[in-house]
This record gives C-alpha cells, sequence and structure tokens, in this order.
C-alpha cells in the first residue's frame, strides 16, 4: 500500500498536461433561482450545503448597483460569490433559504492604468493572474500577493491574503490599496444603494480593504504599484536544528524569503528569493506543481490509497515513506520553477515579478470533460483536505517553533499523515498592517493543509498532532486565525485580538445598519452574536469545537478526549490510552 501511494504521488507530480478548470461555485436548478453557493472544495467545515434564493452576475457597476438596491428593498440577505470562491469559511454564504448571491464573476476589467504614477484600477472580480499580467505589460509590479493566482482581488482583500515579506509595506495586497468603490445599502429616498468612493486618506479605508464582506460589495480597488522589477529565487534544504533561530531572522534577511518546514524528516526547506534589477538576465517562470492539472484517474487512486492508509490500519512507515518520495521529486524539479519558462537547469532562477509571484495553471485551461482536473475539483474524489492557517506575532514565532519541535521529537512518525504527506508546514512573513482586521504586528504565518475524510465524523489518523499544534498557536501565543482559511474553533475569541475591532464595527454599522450583508457566521466570528463553535458528537474531529468530553471525539473507533501531550490546557481526539500529558508525566524535566 505504501508503494503504491508513492507511485501515485510521484506520478501526479510528474504530470504536465492542461486541463478542465475549477466549477462555478454557485449552481441553480431553475435558471437563476433555487442556487447552493459552495467553496473551491465543495464543502465548507460544518458540511452544511449553503442555498440561496438567487444569484445575479452583474457587469457594471450600475448593474451592480442595482442588485444590492434590489435585495435592499426586500430586506433580504446578500453575499457576494467570486469567480472561484477559494475561502474555507462560510463567508459567501447568506444563510436560510431567501438570501441572494451577488457574483463579481463578470466585474473582471482593468478600468484604467497610469504607469507614470505608478496606479492602476480593476473591478473587483479581476483574478489575481490576470491582474499581474496586465500590470506588467504596462511595465508595473504588484510587489506582493499570494502564491495562488486563482483569486479575486475583492476576494483576497476581504480575507487579508498575503504573500511573504516584511520589507517595505509587507506582503499583504491591502498595504497596496489606495483607493476602492464599493456598493453599500442604502434608505429608500437614496434608491436603496449607494456607491462610496474611499480615498487613500478617507478614514473608512482601513476598514473597507479587509472587510470579510461585510460592509457591501467592492466595485473597484485602486492599487499603488511600483516599476517593473526581477526576481531571484534559490533553493536551499539544510536540517532543523537552528530552526527557531532562523525564523526570527530569515523574513529580514531575504525580501520575499519563506519556509518549509519537514518535522518527520527534520529538514526545512528555505526560499532565498529577493528583488534584482530588471536589467539582470532571466526569463524564470513559476509553474507550481501543486497548482498543475492532474488526470482525474490518477487523483482518485491517489485519494483511495490515502483513505485506506488514513481511516484504515494507520501505517506510518508507509505514510512517511511517501512523504519522503513526495519531498524529493519536488526537489528534483525545483518546485516548478523553470528558468526560460520551459526547463529547469539551476538555481538562481531570475523572472519578472508577474512571471514569478504566484501560479495555479490548472485554471487556465478549456474544458476537457474532467479528463484532467485541479488536484481538489469537488466534481471527482480526488484531493479532500482541511486548512489550518494562523499567524503569530514575529517576537513570539522562536518559542512556538521549538514547542512544535518539542511535540515532534515525542513522537516523530506521527507526523507523517497529517504534516509531512502533505508539503510541511508552509512558513511566511507578514507585516503589521493599519487595516482595522489586519495584523496588528509583525508576524509569522504557519500555514499546514492536512488530509480531512469525506464521512463526517471520522477521525484522520494522528489527528491530535496538527490539532495541539493550532490550539498551542491560538491559545498559548495569541494567534490569529486567517480570515479565508481554518475550522470553525480557530475563530472563537479571535475578534478580541484584534485592537481596533471596535472601530470596524462602527464602521460596520454605518455602511450596512441592517446587517444585510452579515450572517449568523460572520456575527458569531465578529463577536457580535453567538460563537462559530458547533458543539455536539464528534464536533472535535471535525474541528467545529475542541473537545471537553469523549462524545466530542470518536469513543466507537478509539479515539477519546485527552490533553495534549506538550500543552496540558490543549484538547484533542487522540488514540492514547493515557489521559495525562507529558508535562504531568515527567515534571520539571519538560
Amino acid at each position: 500500500m505504501g508503494s503504491m501511494l508513492s507511485f501515485l504521488l510521484l506520478a501526479i507530480l510528474l504530470h504536465l498536461a492542461g486541463g478542465s478548470p475549477p466549477p462555478e461555485p454557485v449552481v441553480c436548478t431553475d435558471g437563476t433561482s433555487n442556487c447552493t453557493v459552495t467553496n473551491s472544495v465543495g464543502s465548507f467545515p460544518d458540511r452544511i450545503v449553503c442555498r440561496a434564493r438567487s444569484v445575479t452576475y452583474p457587469r457594471t457597476e450600475q448593474e451592480l448597483v442595482g442588485a444590492v438596491a434590489a435585495a435592499a428593498s426586500a430586506k433580504r440577505k446578500m453575499k457576494v460569490a467570486t469567480r472561484y470562491s477559494h475561502s474555507i469559511p462560510k463567508l459567501m454564504c447568506p444563510g436560510g433559504l431567501d438570501g441572494a448571491i451577488i457574483s463579481t464573476e463578470r466585474l473582471n476589467r482593468t478600468v484604467r492604468i497610469d504607469a507614470k504614477k505608478g496606479l492602476m484600477t480593476v473591478e473587483s472580480g479581476m483574478v489575481l493572474r490576470d491582474l499581474v499580467e496586465a500590470a506588467g505589460a504596462a511595465g508595473l509590479s504588484l510587489p506582493n500577493s499570494p502564491y495562488w493566482y486563482g483569486l479575486t482581488i475583492g476576494g483576497l482583500l476581504s480575507t487579508g491574503a498575503h504573500g511573504s515579506s516584511v520589507w517595505g509595506k509587507g506582503s499583504a495586497v491591502h498595504e497596496y490599496v489606495v483607493g476602492l468603490r464599493i456598493v453599500t445599502p442604502a434608505p429608500a429616498s437614496k434608491g436603496y444603494a449607494v456607491v462610496r468612493e474611499l480615498g487613500a486618506d478617507h478614514p473608512d479605508l482601513d476598514a473597507a480593504k479587509v472587510s470579510l464582506g461585510v460592509l457591501g460589495v467592492v466595485s473597484q480597488v485602486t492599487l499603488a504599484l511600483q516599476p517593473l522589477f526581477k526576481r531571484s529565487v534559490t533553493f536551499v534544504t539544510r536540517d532543523d536544528s537552528d530552526f527557531a533561530d532562523q525564523v526570527a531572522v530569515w523574513g529580514r534577511l531575504h525580501e520575499f524569503g519563506d519556509m518549509a518546514w519537514l518535522p518527520q524528516q527534520r529538514k526545512v526547506l528555505y526560499r532565498e528569493d529577493d528583488r534584482v534589477d530588471v536589467s539582470s538576465p532571466g526569463d524564470g517562470l513559476w509553474d507550481s506543481l501543486l497548482g498543475r492539472s492532474i488526470p482525474t484517474r490518477l487523483l482518485i487512486n491517489g485519494r483511495a490509497a490515502e483513505e485506506r492508509l488514513q481511516e484504515g490500519s494507520t501505517n506510518d512507515t508507509a505514510l512517511c515513506a511517501a512523504g519522503r518520495l513526495q519531498a524529493d521529486s519536488l526537489e528534483r524539479q525545483a518546485y516548478g520553477f523553470k528558468n526560460d519558462g520551459l526547463n529547469f537547469t539551476g538555481y538562481p532562477v531570475v523572472g519578472y515579478q508577474h512571471r514569478i509571484q504566484a501560479s495555479g495553471t490548472c485554471i487556465n485551461s478549456p474544458e476537457d470533460g474532467l479528463n484532467t482536473s485541479c488536484p481538489w475539483d469537488p466534481r471527482i474524489r480526488g484531493s479532500f483536505s482541511q486548512n489550518t492557517d494562523f499567524s503569530i506575532a514575529l517576537s513570539k514565532a522562536p518559542a512556538f517553533v521549538a514547542e512544535m519541535q518539542r511535540l515532534r521529537d515525542l513522537s516523530p512518525d506521527t507526523f507523517c499523515a497529517g504534516i509531512d504527506t502533505r508539503f510541511g508546514v508552509l512558513i511566511r512573513y507578514v507585516k503589521a498592517s493599519s487595516a482595522y482586521l489586519g495584523k496588528p504586528e509583525d508576524s509569522v504565518d504557519f500555514d499546514i493543509v492536512s488530509y480531512r475524510s469525506r464521512t463526517d465524523g471520522m477521525p484522520r489518523a494522528h489527528a491530535d498532532v496538527v490539532d495541539e499544534i493550532e490550539q498551542i498557536a491560538l491559545h498559548k501565543y495569541g494567534g490569529l486565525p486567517h480570515w479565508g482559511k481554518n475550522r470553525n474553533f480557530a475563530f472563537d475569541g479571535a475578534i478580541a485580538k484584534y485592537p481596533k475591532a471596535d472601530e470596524f464595527l462602527r464602521v460596520k454599522d454605518r455602511y450596512d445598519p441592517d446587517g444585510l450583508f452579515s450572517s449568523e457566521w460572520s456575527d458569531q466570528v465578529l463577536g457580535i452574536n453567538g460563537s462559530p463553535n458547533i458543539v455536539k458528537e464528534g464536533c472535535g474531529v471535525e474541528g467545529l469545537c475542541v473537545c471537553s468530553d469523549d462524545s466530542h471525539c470518536a469513543p466507537e473507533q478509539g479515539y477519546f478526549c485527552r490533553p495534549g501531550k506538550v500543552h496540558g490546557e490543549a484538547r484533542v481526539c487522540s488514540t492514547s490510552a493515557n489521559p495525562y500529558h507529558t508535562s504531568q508525566i515527567l515534571g520539571s524535566q519538560v
């Protein structure tokens, strides 16, 4: 079984063909009525199907105003859906059966570019791929961005999406916003909807540029760009003996530097990534191996093999072997970087910013009848995962890393199931932001993608590892969950960690006093009403709660609610028969 999974992983990573782009996130049974809306993986953390009364696809700002006005006049809840709806939580779910979806898919054009001033205005539904290409064609660069270019500018701003940098203005795209136009509800005397124009000095811009979509619908965004530049990328793998020390300084040493930690292998992959002059030779390209289309049959077979290892008789040896093979294959292929756009010949890879900063070629190809697809396409039984993503203050990151290493040292092979076979822990840097819901201080972001069962309540192998790491981060080190990722329990109490949350809520009350762009989920996350936790049988397994009772796990399958192994206040679903954590057993030794 282990060799089969390893073979499939290798075949998937080596495949180079294009294929079917992701499906539409909104599906209706009666034209544009009786709809469901979902995210890119086809499932929210609570697995509930989100329904809506209707969807509209405005093509102009005037049509967008009309869509908001129509819903506002009927006092109907509204939410925005983007082209690929890549956010994991229920940000786009209006709640109930009478809500309206407003899609920005057709608001996807460049409005204007002023190359002399370095300003670019685009509609909010433009995907990052098209934005950076248009900027590059005009001799400009968006200095930072997320790594996946299937996000829309409106969507990535709403969730505070970012790349990796603490240089200059940092890695969050919202730090480069100098203006936006947003459509919000209005009284009948104003036609039920108005366009608010926020310039660089407008006091509400810091609320609107990271808003979770609860203020209204962003129509246009103006970005301050920089003259076209190139980047030079080199990857170096070292052991993790000085990992805790390096996490404190790496982001200062390299403008776009990041890391990936492979805990069971005791390795750290360091990305040396720096700006170079535009005259530097090289026309490099990043075609990420993880964002390419894959033959559907390979994806299905790979998932089936993974399910047998994760949900059957867990084989740590096979999972660890698969993780090592995967890491070796990624390294041999330079993680998708190519010196001339076609081949990799050696480091450094030098290329223009818009060809290096983001990738995701599986969205580029015409439909091929699902012979191939993005790995996570919900129309097939391929990859299905959960995404744990949180940031910790840069000053606290070394201590947190050391604590993760302590947990690893107790049982290294248990990290293979949830981390090493899913490309490790990606570590990026984010600078402090003036945005009310942005990072309040310079931070280190830790991103973990791990296996998720398609069966509700089915535990994954060694789930307690990732769950304990997450609770250590959020509860001991004051970590902040990424707004566009994570399971429910990560958001419990998160809003209290933002010093300017009250200022954001005051703007929200002015822009949308009736809460038409709010939902039960957003009210819970923003601390307005209720909790994002859903306490029921199996909630600890699903990440809907932190377990406090064995019934929150899966006792019939041998999973019980236990203290963490290094953090005694953590509560995780574990197969361990011992209800005590290591500090209780070893005393002062831990």
